[in-house]
């Protein structure tokens, strides 16, 4: 089973997005929206530490081989993706903690993502922040693409201007 490109399917992705399951997708999804909006190139994928994790091995071993350079993670619950799948992979790993229906108020996931054992770093955003995932991947794939550096600059010119508008409005 491969992963499902998304945005430009004629590109290689550059970031995986994978969740533990569907119901993680309208969070997840933030994160290929705001990547799409800056011109990078995603794919995304549903899979289980617990339940798939054969899938999960063989998906975080290959990933630098299919191309990808960034990892974004998110889950739910006891949320172990993000940190087994840093376990098994050289790239950057950015976590997103989503709460869930099983969540105990979302804690149990920032905490199982945010309290790594020392060697397996996992980058970790606030809850239900893919939003802010996607745009730490593409800070990351910035450091050594100019064209995407210059797309950063202006997306976050564009949020400085939003700022000064609403000021205006006060």
């Amino acid at each position: 089973m491969s992963p499902n490109s998304y945005i430009y399917p004629d590109m290689a992705a550059q970031v995986g997005i994978i969740m533990g399951s569907t119901s993680d997708l309208p969070i997840m999804q933030q994160a290929a929206d705001v990547l799409q909006e800056l011109g990078v190139e995603v794919e995304l994928d549903v899979i289980s530490a617990h339940r798939t994790p054969k899938l999960m091995m063989s998906y975080a071993t290959g990933a630098k081989e299919r191309g990808l350079k960034v990892i974004i993670a998110g889950a739910g619950g006891a949320a172990h993706l993000p940190g087994m799948t840093a376990s098994l992979t050289v790239l950057p790993v950015i976590g997103v903690p989503v709460k869930s229906r099983n969540s105990i108020d979302g804690w149990d996931s920032v905490l199982s993502i945010l309290q790594m054992p020392a060697g397996v770093p996992v980058a970790t955003v606030a809850l239900d922040g893919a939003r802010n995932a996607g745009i730490l991947a593409a800070q990351i794939l910035a450091t050594s693409d100019d064209a995407l550096s210059e797309r950063l600059e202006k997306f976050k010119s564009q949020m400085e201007s939003k700022v000064m508008d609403s000021r205006k409005t006060l």
